[in-house]
């Protein structure tokens, strides 16, 4: 069984997904900084792979969670569900599943990869 580590490019915002998106106008330094963490993956997936250490990463997308209650924005969840194509915020489990099935030998041959959980968006 090989080692395992796993880079959640997670964060209270719940945007992660943004190394992809970029955020223009909005998160520019945060989406560059999960841009960064997906790289980390990469490199360490290949420096680590022939000494039996897998590297993957998760990026969440919306994830309802009690940070954006507290954010100071109501409703925040309800207000940016629509932008996300599948509708809705993800649950906490959902993303943690993902993170089983990496930590799993059923992902025994996935190395470098970074997992996009964010509903399409």
């Amino acid at each position: 069984m090989s080692e395992r580590v796993l880079l959640v490019s997670g964060g209270g915002r719940g945007r992660s997904s943004m190394s992809t998106l970029g955020s223009p106008g909005e998160w520019v330094w945060y989406a560059a900084s999960k841009a960064a963490v997906d790289a980390l993956t990469l490199g360490l997936a290949r420096e680590l792979a022939r000494d039996g250490v897998r590297v993957n990463g998760v990026a969440p997308g919306l994830v309802d969670t009690m940070l954006h209650e507290s954010s100071g924005v109501p409703g925040r969840l309800e207000k940016m569900a629509p932008t996300i194509p599948i509708g809705r915020a993800a649950s906490a489990e959902e993303i943690a599943e993902t993170i089983l099935f990496l930590l799993s030998d059923a992902a025994s041959y996935m190395t470098g990869s970074v997992l996009r959980v964010a509903g399409g968006r």
